[in-house]
């Protein structure tokens, strides 16, 4: 994981091909089960995995305290990047696939529109934490669903 001053990046491979790491990444019944950090539950209220899209969830988390997200898809390019714009706090994400035979290799950009805002979202909130147990979750889950 790296981060420049407003930047967070991780790189992982994910353990399946291309074809199910978007499936689990583009439709609700398989993100919601493990978007985010460890601990969190989701209910996807909405979905629109299109350029222009709006993507409404709620993350639950383990103190029972409820957070509504709202994202809107910027850019949808079957199989290779997803770009959206998430709100409160503002960031711009970049998911990037590259079939690696059986694997798939991600790369997850968060550019937070200001220093300040980076700062207070990873200081507080422990962003950097919470996207590498999106990742490990990600890798358990395609794990879990492939049967392995």
């Amino acid at each position: 994981m790296s981060s420049s001053n407003r930047e967070i990046t991780i790189t992982a491979f994910l353990p399946a091909p291309i074809e199910v790491v978007w499936r689990v990444w583009t439709e609700p019944q398989h993100i919601a089960n493990w978007w985010g950090p460890n601990g969190f539950t989701n209910e996807i209220h909405q979905m629109d995995v299109e350029p222009g899209g709006v993507w409404r969830l709620t993350m639950k988390g383990p103190d029972g305290k409820t957070y509504p997200n709202k994202s809107i898809f910027q850019e949808i390019e079957p199989y290779q990047k997803i770009v959206l714009q998430h709100y409160n706090p503002n960031y711009l994400a970049t998911i990037v696939f590259e079939p690696r035979e059986q694997e798939t290799l991600l790369e997850w950009t968060m550019t937070f529109e200001t220093a300040e805002l980076f700062e207070t979202v990873v200081r507080v909130f422990r962003a950097d934490q919470g996207l590498q147990q999106n990742v490990e979750k990600l890798q358990a889950y395609l794990l879990q669903l492939q049967g392995k």
